[in-house]
């Protein structure tokens, strides 16, 4: 795959407007440039914006769907399971997953009465008013659902306290050039 290279859709398919959050539908024949494919999903330039399109769609820009990132089905549950699953969730603006760019506040695990577990986390959004909140959060709750023995998985949107990039991890500042 060729990042910004010129691209025409093969097919109609679904985009979501980053910031906005905003769904509608590509028409075949609209041209676009990736400018970011990470986690499962392609952040691309068209039409003097940005859009993300799911890895479901990558035919329709030309490409094979990548393969998915390993999600443990068996074995012992542990914490660390759900940290690399959270860092497979990447923000469609900044080439950072949300764990290492500090957008998870909290994330607890309590087994259930009737066996296997309930996550439940406290993540907020690099501004207020990003309409991803839902998107991110839905990436979140599908991949955390796909542990060994998670039955429940409840994702909250916080924006208290507002997240600033003093919460990104040290290899997150050094990517984007933080502290140099």
């Amino acid at each position: 795959m060729l990042v910004n290279e010129p691209i025409q859709l093969s097919r109609e398919c679904s985009a979501v407007e980053v910031p906005s959050g905003v769904r509608r539908v590509l028409p075949a024949g609209t041209g676009v440039r990736i400018v970011q494919s990470l986690g499962g999903s392609y952040t691309v330039w068209c039409e003097g914006g940005m859009l993300r399109i799911d890895a479901n769609d990558a035919d329709a820009l030309g490409l094979k769907a990548p393969a998915a990132a390993e999600t443990p089905t068996n074995g012992d549950f542990s914490e660390k399971m759900v940290w690399d699953q959270l860092k497979q969730v990447y923000d469609p603006e900044i080439p950072v997953n949300i764990a290492d760019l500090g957008l998870i506040y909290s994330c607890e695990t309590t087994p259930l009465a009737g066996g296997g577990r309930r996550v439940d986390l406290k993540m907020a959004m690099t501004a207020p008013g990003c309409g991803m909140a839902d998107v991110l959060k839905a990436d979140v709750e599908g991949k955390l659902a796909r542990l060994p023995s998670v039955k429940e998985v409840h994702v909250e949107v916080v924006f208290d306290p507002p997240w600033d990039p003093s919460r990104m991890s040290q290899a997150a500042r050094l990517q984007l050039g933080f502290d140099l």
